[in-house]
């Protein structure tokens, strides 16, 4: 008997079910409308009924619970709606049964809808009118409820309804109208978790990009992997050439080029000896290092964008949904008005009056149902991001197409959003007694062995332009400063001013060219041949070829453009001028790229922030809308509310015409959906009974439900045709 064992059911349950990973201790949930509200536990927010989420997610969180849930209740009950759908438009005409039987089968199909699918939002609806804040959930849910509880009454006791009521020997049902209602509101449900889902995909791609362990070496000289989770301040790690840094330190050993371009954006790889500071999560190319690690864990530069990117998207100014500000009122005006008639007919009304009253209350609630006001926003949202697409504009979420329109200023990162953001060969400048092509040849000669990024320009220019490459003997990288070798029998030297000192060679003659080089933002590589200066090779990252026309369109459009890079302030500069640039700041850090974009919005300006990199992701989920460049890295795509496929600015300003239809879209549903409850309330209220003895038919009330929702649909398809 295993009684004393408590723990070993436990851990056999839990095995069998494979739950969630509980969230880690401690752990904050918040509501992204409403970031005021904190709790220990998931659960909806009181004031809007969202689904609360983590404010830090990790790595190893689960799909969003809530989203698997819907899901699951979205699936399994659709088929439902569509059958009970189907027999209340056909089933009384195509005969298949009497009309009460047809009645039974529709309260068959619905109820699990209604009572199943449906019961997270009576929850929400019911906790709305607890907390005082009406908003869309007390809306479904009155309206769902009425409509399916006036069903179940005139399908079990058609006798207690007056004969108004009689349309083709029964009581009519409004059963498809709740079944509908739940199932959009479901879908709309799932598509809103899974945007929302994405915002913590941003800082979880920025968790991965650590590398998992590092490679330790022991005071006896033996080496070991170790988690990075172990790696204390202090410890030496050897670092092999294509690894990534793991974590913040100083090189005291070896000399590479590391890739820094993850965190500063920068292309070029910067040049690494003993003494210099790496960042973790960087990569390591040419050659091998040993490094002191100096910060870890939560410490590191990576780490700390990560807190930035989760606090940048908290604080970002959440958006009033536009269907809920408005509900609100609508709620109350409506059960008002239900109130009304349900009084009116019961003092005034002809026998059996309260019977009336409560009827026709009920036909008030059920008509007034937001069938259309919950298919108002999400189906312009549907046709403008499928619309977008189409055009390489992907838009994660509502918010990001309600608030594009309204944006004055954007702040574009230089390199890979303005450039290509990968160097390319510029040109060459030959001393006296060398031409071009041979400084060129000799150049791209010698680089083939290198694994250098600027080497692979070099080369890649000489395979352009078709010249023969010689063969590169005693070929040696080992410094950090550039390259030596031999090539055709001539003594060649290639790289920075400190190589050409250690080699004796005057760099003196062509000191001005290579100065203006610089100022254009080129890297220069000076080429010395048997101790003499024979040339200059410049690199450079070019400006794309659709960056111009793309600025032209934007200051047509009366926004402001800012550049923020990491570049030094002279390149920075020569680029600006170049686009004709107003504002410029030069040698920004990801932490200045958010503050650059929070004193802009304290200035009250609507900002949008273009960037392609990790420096750039803090900046990007703080902005107003933040645009990712498709050729950039994962982490600024998830932290970005829209991502231009193409990675062309051109894309901003397409994307910002079709926020303002979508927009222009949304107030038409929602005016549509209005018109239409302000016509068909009063009627279902009995308003003109005394006058013509009209009382809203159900029949005609199911119709002029769907009809609504028909207008709103096709409404929102003319999105289709926005350019």
């Amino acid at each position: 008997m295993n009684g004393h064992d408590p723990h070993h059911h436990h851990h056999h349950a839990a095995a069998a079910q494979e739950p969630a990973p509980p969230a880690a201790p401690g752990t904050v949930y918040t509501c992204p409308m409403h970031p005021e509200i904190r709790r220990s536990e998931p659960g909806t927010c009181p004031k809007c009924g969202m689904a609360l989420e983590p404010v830090m997610p990790g790595l190893d969180d689960g799909e969003n619970p809530e989203l698997a849930d819907f899901r699951r209740r979205f699936r399994w009950t659709l088929p439902l709606t569509v059958l009970v759908t189907a027999i209340a438009m056909f089933g009384h005409r195509a005969g298949l049964a009497s009309p009460a039987m047809l009645g039974w089968i529709e309260l068959a199909l619905a109820t699990p809808i209604v009572l199943w699918a449906g019961w997270p939002f009576f929850v929400r609806g019911a906790q709305s009118v607890a907390n005082r804040s009406p908003n869309m959930w007390t809306l479904i849910g009155l309206g769902t409820a009425a409509a399916y509880v006036y069903s179940v009454a005139a399908t079990l006791a058609p006798g207690a309804f007056p004969a108004a009521f009689v349309v083709d020997g029964r009581v009519g049902v409004y059963f498809e109208a709740a079944a509908v209602i739940i199932s959009l509101t479901l879908l709309g449900q799932v598509l809103e978790l899974k945007a929302r889902s994405r915002t913590s995909a941003a800082i979880k791609s920025l968790l991965g990009l650590a590398p998992k362990t590092a490679r330790r070496v022991n005071a006896d000289g033996s080496e070991e992997d170790v988690p990075l989770a172990h790696v204390h301040v202090g410890d030496l790690l050897r670092v092999r050439p294509g690894e990534k840094i793991p974590v913040d330190g100083t090189v005291t050993d070896g000399a590479s080029a590391v890739d820094e371009s993850m965190l500063t954006g920068e292309p070029i790889p910067v040049t690494k000896r003993a003494g210099d500071k790496v960042i973790g999560a960087t990569m390591n190319t040419s050659g091998a290092l040993v490094v002191r690690s100096e910060k870890v864990g939560s410490q590191t530069v990576l780490a700390q964008i990560v807190q930035m990117v989760a606090q940048a998207q908290r604080s970002r100014a959440p958006m009033q949904r536009l269907a809920d500000s408005v509900a609100g009122w609508f709620v109350i005006a409506v059960v008002g008005v239900a109130a009304a008639t349900f009084l009116g007919w019961g003092f005034f009304g002809p026998q059996p009056s309260w019977v009336y009253g409560l009827i026709n209350a009920l036909a008030v609630l059920i008509i007034a149902c937001p069938c259309a006001l919950g298919l108002a926003t999400p189906m312009s949202i549907m046709v403008a991001s499928g619309r977008g697409a189409t055009m390489g504009v992907l838009f994660r979420d509502a918010a990001a197409i309600e608030n594009l329109r309204k944006v004055d200023t954007l702040i574009v990162d230089k390199t890979g959003t303005l450039t290509e953001g990968r160097p390319a060969f510029l040109r060459a400048i030959a001393a006296p007694g060398f031409d071009e092509d041979e400084v060129l040849r000799l150049a791209a000669s010698l680089d083939q062995g290198s694994e250098h990024p600027l080497a692979a320009a070099i080369v890649a220019a000489a395979g352009e332009r078709r010249i023969a490459l010689a063969r590169a003997d005693d070929f040696e990288s080992g410094s950090g400063v550039g390259v030596r070798g031999r090539v055709g029998g001539k003594r060649l030297a290639l790289g920075n001013t400190v190589l050409m000192d250690s080699e004796g060679v005057a760099v003196a003659p062509l000191a001005p060219q290579a100065e203006a080089l610089r100022r254009e933002g080129a890297s220069v590589m000076h080429l010395a041949a048997d101790g003499a200066l024979a040339g200059l090779l410049a690199v450079a990252d070019p400006v794309k070829a659709s960056t111009p026309e793309a600025l032209a369109s934007l200051r047509a459009a009366g926004i402001r453009v800012v550049m923020a890079t990491g570049d030094g302030h002279t390149t920075a500069g020569a680029v600006a001028s170049r686009l004709g640039i107003d504002e410029v700041h030069g040698e920004v850090k990801p932490a200045d790229k958010l503050a650059l974009v929070e004193r802009h919005q304290a200035q009250g300006r609507v900002v949008a922030m273009a960037g392609d990199g990790i420096n750039d992701a803090p900046a990007l989920a703080r902005a107003d809308v933040g645009i990712a460049m498709g050729t950039g890295t994962d982490v600024a795509m998830n932290s970005a509310q829209v991502t231009l496929v193409k990675g062309d600015l051109r894309g901003i300003s397409r994307a910002r015409a079709l926020s303002m239809a979508t927009v222009r879209n949304m107030r038409e549903n929602l005016a549509f959906a209005f018109v239409y409850n302000a016509l068909g309330v009063p009627l279902a209220a009995g308003v003109l009974y005394p006058f013509t003895g009209w009382l809203l038919s159900p029949l005609v009330a199911a119709l002029a439900m769907s009809l609504s929702s028909v207008s709103v649909i096709a409404n929102a398809l003319r999105l289709r045709a926005a350019d």
